[in-house]
């Protein structure tokens, strides 16, 4: 059999694998890219933009139902049409997909760019397309897939996931959405305002992966508003007619489509994991560390979705380059992760940024809150809904960590975090300037809050600094 040597083999050219490559030809090494599967990143076929691109039609359809309050007639007779709404999305998922595969690998040659699965034979000999390659260093970075458990599976294309909503030309009349996570409340909350009859569930208490319990409640009563949700119990699916009995304690209902959207799996099977001689845990991952993203002591590294720590595009972006960055030196580097920003955009935001409320020291953490009832601006955009809750050290001030459901708390949410990341306090937040009326007035609310629970205070004016 044909063998290749290269400096360096990367297998997946998702957005991991793809900044893993960007490192390994700044370097110089020589290289492979290896993908099975579709082309283009989760994030730009399955994942960020076609729902973005749903969410937005949908809130922006869902707007006429505010229109009658500000005077403005015939609101009532607004309709949409859906297949040209479905389109519009796809679309839109087809210029992103172009664009990562324009930037990327359209014009890589076949020797450099390999359009099949991989598999370890040994640590650094693979098999592929026939071929074997001998690579000085490995990086994973196959992403991952939805979960779908092997009894629903029976109910063929009725159950939709993630990777199926997106190709629809025409929507179901009814839906069951069975996991409210991130993306599950997302589109769920999208294909109500769609006009889709949408029936929630979810086995955990709390939605959206929040923890802290004030904005859990807060998230589970205004979502809830929207249409029906039912947590703390496991769901089951059982055929009825042409339709499908979602059942979930003493709950139930008869849907059209499931859409499952309980978790992902690594993409691992068949990859030959067994034969780099490490333990692999139950989802078939190696430990690695997720500073080097190195596997154990061997000269591979693991990037992205497939690892599952923190599946978002800037964290596999992060990974990928820290793991094509070593995979292309003789010396391993380790390199401080960001902090940690989680953002869920349905309406409101739901965001946590930095120390999550589980990790919190109780007793040494001050907490300032503020609800969005009376903020003047989010009252005048008619989205006055939802709670910012924002942490702190109490005995020095150092801003922690917050969560929230928010309106335009995606930008509340950046801000955050790069407070966090530069170790700033809340006596230092209330000296930056705060316009009015404006969002961030919420976090200038919810800070003053927080500063009378802290030991650190400002000299002279809390606001301004003494010269």
């Amino acid at each position: 059999m044909e063998e290749k040597n290269v400096d360096v083999a990367i297998i997946g050219s998702g957005t991991a694998g793809l900044n893993a490559m960007g490192q390994v030809r700044r370097a110089k090494k020589s290289f492979v890219l290896i993908n099975g599967g579709e082309p283009g990143t989760t994030c730009a076929r399955v994942g960020c933009m076609p729902s973005k691109a749903m969410i937005q039609v949908a809130e922006d359809y869902h707007r006429r139902t505010h229109l009658g309050k500000y005077g403005v007639d015939g609101h009532q007779e607004m309709t949409l049409d859906i297949k040209e709404a479905m389109e519009h999305v796809q679309d839109l998922r087809d210029t992103f997909v172009d664009r990562v595969l324009g930037n990327s690998t359209d014009n890589m040659p076949d020797d450099l760019f390999i359009q099949d699965y991989a598999r370890f034979l040994e640590p650094t000999l693979l098999e592929v397309a026939g071929k074997r390659i001998r690579a000085g260093r490995v990086v994973i970075a196959t992403g991952s897939r939805p979960l779908v458990p092997q009894a629903w599976k029976v109910f063929g294309e009725r159950v939709l996931t993630t990777d199926d909503i997106f190709e629809l030309e025409d929507l179901p009349a009814s839906v069951a959405v069975i996991g409210l996570g991130t993306i599950g409340l997302e589109l769920g909350q999208s294909l109500h305002r769609l006009g889709v009859a949408v029936t929630g569930f979810d086995q955990l208490t709390t939605i959206a992966g929040v923890q802290d319990p004030e904005v859990a409640a807060c998230a589970i009563e205004l979502m809830g508003k929207e249409f029906p949700i039912h947590l703390g119990q496991a769901a089951e699916i059982a055929e009825e007619g042409d339709k499908l009995r979602v059942t979930a304690g003493d709950k139930s209902v008869l849907v059209d489509r499931v859409l499952c959207s309980i978790g992902r799996v690594p993409n691992v099977e068949n990859l030959g994991l067994e034969n780099l001689g490490v333990e692999l845990d139950t989802r078939g991952i190696p430990a690695y560390d997720r500073n080097s993203m190195q596997v154990g002591d061997l000269p591979i590294f693991i990037a992205g979705d497939v690892d599952g720590e923190r599946p978002i595009l800037h964290e596999a972006g992060d990974e990928g380059k820290i793991a094509g960055y070593n995979a292309a030196r003789d010396e391993i580097a380790s390199f401080r992760r960001k902090v940690p920003l989680f953002i869920n955009f349905c309406d409101p935001n739901i965001c946590a940024i930095g120390i999550r409320w589980d990790e919190l020291d109780q007793e040494t953490t001050a907490i300032g809150q503020i609800k969005f009832a009376p903020v003047g601006r989010a009252l005048i955009m008619g989205k006055n809904r939802g709670v910012l809750r924002v942490y702190a050290d109490k005995r020095n001030g150092v801003i922690l960590g917050s969560e929230m459901i928010a309106p335009k708390g995606e930008n509340l949410a950046h801000l955050l975090c790069w407070c966090i990341e530069q170790g700033l306090t809340v006596g230092r937040l209330l000296r930056m300037p705060f316009y009015h009326p404006v969002i961030e007035e919420a976090l200038q609310a919810a800070l003053y809050d927080l500063y009378s629970k802290v030991e650190t205070k400002n000299e002279g004016l809390t606001e301004l600094e003494r010269i």
